[in-house]
C-alpha cells in the first residue's frame, strides 16, 4: 500500500516530537505564570509532581504504541491513561473523593 504523505517512520517521529514539545510546553506555562503574577504559586513539590505525571502520561502513551497494534486496543488503553492521570489530578487539585 503506497503512502500518501511520505515515510511512515518520518511522520510518526514528527508526531512524537510534537508531542513531547507539547508536554514541555504544559510544564512551562505554570513557570510563566509563577514568575508573572502571584494569583500562581506553584513551589518546587508541585512542578515535579506536574512532570511526573505529565512524563508518566507521555511514558505510558509510548508503551501503548510500542506494545499494541490494534487500533481499537490503543483507543481503549490511552481513554483508560487519560482518565487515570484526570482522577489523580483531580484528586489532588480539589479532591474530589472526599
Amino acid at each position: 500500500m503506497k503512502q500518501v504523505f511520505g515515510n511512515s517512520r518520518s511522520s510518526h517521529r514528527h508526531v512524537r516530537v510534537a508531542a513531547w514539545g507539547f508536554a514541555a510546553l504544559l510544564i512551562c506555562l505554570p513557570v510563566l505564570a509563577t514568575s508573572v503574577t502571584d494569583q500562581v504559586s506553584w513551589g518546587v513539590f508541585d512542578f515535579v509532581f506536574a512532570v511526573l505525571l505529565i512524563g508518566g502520561l507521555g511514558l505510558g502513551w509510548e508503551l501503548i504504541l510500542k506494545m499494541t497494534r490494534s487500533p481499537l486496543w490503543r483507543a481503549i488503553l490511552a481513554v483508560a491513561l487519560f482518565a487515570t492521570v484526570l482522577l489523580i489530578w483531580a484528586e489532588l487539585a480539589i479532591g474530589i473523593t472526599r
